[in-house]
């Protein structure tokens, strides 16, 4: 499977002129958005406006941009697709989404309270000094930089799709040219740049979402019923489709149930924690301006949600189950392949031929959107952490840092652009699992244990971050996911003694755990404080 496949099916299913109609519209549409993301970025080098966007947006249009921070292609595409072909365990999966919010809603105001820029500014309250944000900058950037190669080796097969010319050749070029755009845009949009294409992103993503539903339920009557009861036939499974069990070998099955059970915990307690999400909030104006941001943001993401379910069970009605896993194991590819099913195919009319143009849109702005939000907080560690507190030592002007943060951009995206580059066509889903893995075992306990107990001390977080990044990574290398199976990163080699696809179950209490030993017997925080001052 490739990585977030979008498929040919939509646009390839339609004929040479629709196709060159769909283009025009979608680059009509998209070239201007970007346009208009770098027009809006700071006008002066400062360090405030460059993370944060000055630290003035309201709640209202902050749970937009949150959103549009939150509805990953995973999320958009993945979803859409377990819904499809797992049924009941794909709507729990989608209901997890919803569930992640109430975890970042508890965490919302005591990180704005911090008032810090990035992570490394959170921790360094707890334990000041180089070594706590040289260990901060090395897991974000091992959350960031994988996650960053999924959603652009997405993004080629998406572009290489709607052109009609699909091939490893035109999904390299496209990979380039597509990281090439979002890399300026983080660089001269920072902060508002990323709000106004996330923003924009999230209108046009639930406006696609409303219509192709709104198109859906008029196939069926407006009876969800009847919508149900078709997607049961034509999953191929009409008794058990509703019923939990099918994502992982089923219920029967003790791995599966403890892979289901991991999955649930990576995504509830692994987004919530992802950089780009907490750096987000730095950009509301004070502490309850970001918990009441959250709030809205759940309505915003339940609202898709439910979406996203309705368009599954249409997805494995009209289109079936498996064709979709014929074309596309992984199921990334069910949204188009219904929204080609609903324009009519060959035979798609104008209003076919719009909405079209109306999904291929809405899911390439959520990839560039999320590109350019992780790209902003990977650069916001090596500028702001590595460069400004590690490297300098605090002693730099604002204009240098800014400078720091956009050259940071410019070489995050061109690694990321090169590994993208080198790893199409293999199945990087491995990549994306690490980086879920690695939020949920490293940050999570770290800012449980910062924002909640007074006697975390600075051995307990070293222990926490690092303890946390080689127990997830040690384990997901020895996963099926990486080795060993038809669907692995690498199906040949056969390093997979560790049973379980999800590693959190492990690696999670496995970092906990170590945060409370190292704190055991080590000063707490007052006496690290007096002896070392804040950073």
């Amino acid at each position: 499977m490739s990585p977030e496949i979008l498929l040919a099916a939509a646009p390839g299913a339609l004929d040479k002129d629709t196709r060159a109609l769909v283009l025009v519209g979608f680059l009509a549409f998209i070239v201007p958005i970007l346009f208009i993301c770098v027009l809006s970025g700071p006008e002066r080098d400062r360090v405030n406006d460059f993370y944060t966007a000055g630290r003035r947006l309201p709640p209202v249009r902050g749970a937009f941009v949150l959103a549009g921070v939150y509805l990953s292609a995973a999320t958009v595409l993945g979803t859409t697709g377990s819904v499809a072909v797992f049924g009941y365990d794909g709507l729990f999966i989608a209901l997890c989404t919803v569930l992640s919010l109430g975890v970042l809603l508890l965490l919302a105001h005591p990180l704005r309270e911090r008032g810090g820029y990035t992570l490394g500014d959170t921790f360094a309250l707890v334990a000041p000094g180089p070594a706590v944000r040289i260990a901060v900058a090395v897991v974000t950037l091992s959350i960031c930089v994988p996650y960053l190669v999924v959603q652009l080796s997405g993004a080629g097969v998406t572009t290489a799709a709607l052109l009609g010319l699909p091939g490893p050749g035109v999904e390299q070029a496209a990979i380039v040219m597509i990281g090439i755009l979002v890399v300026c845009a983080t660089v001269f949009g920072g902060m508002r740049g990323t709000i106004v294409i996330q923003m924009i992103k999230t209108v046009v993503l639930l406006g696609a979402a409303v219509a192709v539903t709104a198109v859906l339920l008029h196939r069926f009557h407006w009876s969800t019923d009847a919508l149900i009861n078709a997607a049961g036939q034509g999953s191929g499974r009409p008794a058990g489709h509703m019923r939990p069990g099918l994502r992982f070998a089923g219920s029967a099955d003790p791995e599966g149930t403890l892979d289901f059970i991991g999955l649930v915990i990576t995504i509830v307690l692994g987004v919530a924690c992802l950089p780009h999400v907490a750096m987000q909030l730095s950009a509301a104006p004070d502490a309850p301006a970001a918990r009441r941001t959250v709030r809205h943001t759940i309505a915003i993401v339940g609202a898709f949600c439910l979406a996203t379910g309705l368009l599954g069970l249409g997805a494995a009605a009209l289109v079936g189950a498996p064709a979709i896993m014929a074309a596309d194991p992984g199921g990334n590819s069910t949204l188009l392949m219904l929204t080609g099913e609903l324009a009519g195919g060959p035979s798609t009319h104008a209003n076919g031929a719009l909405l079209v143009v109306l999904v291929s849109s809405a899911v390439f702005l959520t990839t560039l959107a999320v590109v350019a939000s992780i790209t902003l907080a990977a650069a916001g560690a090596i500028a702001h952490d590595l460069y400004t507190h590690v490297l300098r030592r605090g002693r730099t002007s604002e204009g240098r840092e800014v400078a720091a943060a956009r050259w940071a951009s410019a070489g995050v995206g061109a690694l990321s652009i090169g590994l993208a580059v080198w790893v199409q066509g293999w199945n990087v889903l491995f990549l994306s699992a690490l980086s879920l893995a690695v939020a949920a075992s490293c940050l999570l306990p770290a800012l449980v244990y910062s924002l909640f107990w007074t006697g975390y001390t600075r051995k307990g977080l070293l222990w926490t971050l690092y303890g946390g990044l080689g127990c997830a990574v040690g384990l997901q290398i020895s996963g099926p996911v990486f080795s060993g199976t038809p669907l692995a990163l690498f199906p040949d080699w056969h390093l997979d003694w560790f049973p379980l696809q999800t590693v959190v179950l492990v690696s999670m209490p496995a970092a906990f755990l170590l945060g409370r030993l190292g704190s055991a017997p080590g000063k707490r925080r007052a006496r690290e404080v007096a002896e070392h001052g804040w950073a």
